[in-house]
């Protein structure tokens, strides 16, 4: 027998805040946005959290729930907006906890480098093995900006470099690099929450990162500054980027549509010899080194 159901409702982006906020009074234990008409979102506003023009709403409910009380319920917090059209699916009763864990594997990149959960043996113990568990900052390397990040890292000497990994999310390309040989790394991030993460991330791969918010970034140069972020920011960052990176030193970008390649490549030509890009889906990852 079914343990929850779950209310579906089709939605637009001026009512699906409200409607959100008026499921979890009505007691919903979880309330989801879904895309309802295969419309991609990539780069918002700064200060925007953007939805889709059909926006899908399901929120999960007690498998005793009333629906005629639910409308009911909706229809006093909703007012005066009118409750929309839902249809109520029994939802099948299962360990959810075991089967979120069961669609995370360990991933290659490249030759030397794995991502692993906690709750797997990692499949090449001689590997470089990076312990990571899926969490609330970006970054656990399903991401083709992340990937691409990492299967450039793993293709390279990093013995004894100095590393900026700006933007850091999780950690991951900061831990990589470190297990990889650089003799010093640091992160930089403006989310507190995501410098936590990688301090935290870390110190279970036995590596040491330090973490600065971008005001407290050390001006010393390096020889290896990764970023994986998105364009417009990568645009804004290019003379801060210039001024954190030796002569020699590699930069690599990633977070970019293939459509804003050419015009983020050409930002960072004043100071890099950018190369070609390299794809994956619909994303790129940018290379070049600084020239004086």
């Amino acid at each position: 027998m079914a343990a929850w159901v779950q209310f579906i409702f089709n939605s637009t982006p001026d009512k699906a805040e409200i409607l959100s906020d008026a499921l979890s009074e009505c007691g919903a234990a979880a309330v989801t946005f879904e895309d309802n008409a295969d419309q991609p979102i990539y780069e918002p506003e700064v200060g925007e959290t953007p939805l889709w023009t059909a926006t899908r709403l399901t929120a999960l409910f007690d498998a005793e729930t009333d629906a005629e009380q639910i409308k009911n319920m909706l229809a006093i917090f909703m007012a005066p907006e009118p409750v929309p059209d839902f249809r109520v699916e029994a939802v099948e009763d299962k360990d959810w906890i075991r089967e979120w864990m069961d669609n995370f594997h360990p991933i290659q990149f490249g030759e030397r480098l794995w991502i692993c959960p906690s709750w797997h043996q990692p499949p090449a113990p001689d590997a470089v093995n990076i312990m990571l568990d899926p969490g609330l900052a970006f970054g656990t390397g399903t991401h083709p900006t992340t990937a691409l990040c990492l299967n450039w890292l793993d293709q390279t000497d990093l013995q004894g470099k100095y590393v900026i990994d700006y933007g850091c999310g999780s950690g991951i390309l900061a831990i990589a690099a470190a297990l990889l040989g650089a003799e010093k790394v640091i992160g930089v991030d403006t989310d507190p929450q995501a410098l936590e993460a990688t301090r935290a991330n870390a110190k279970r791969n036995g590596v040491a990162i330090d973490t600065y918010l971008p005001q407290d970034c050390p001006d010393n140069t390096c020889d290896l500054l990764l970023a994986n972020i998105l364009a417009g920011p990568l645009q804004t960052l290019a003379p801060r980027f210039a001024a954190l990176t030796k002569l020699g030193a590699d930069l690599v970008l990633s977070g970019i549509l293939q459509t804003q390649a050419d015009e983020v490549s050409a930002r960072y030509q004043a100071w890099f010899d950018m190369q070609p890009a390299t794809a994956r889906e619909d994303w790129v990852r940018l290379t070049g080194q600084r020239h004086d």
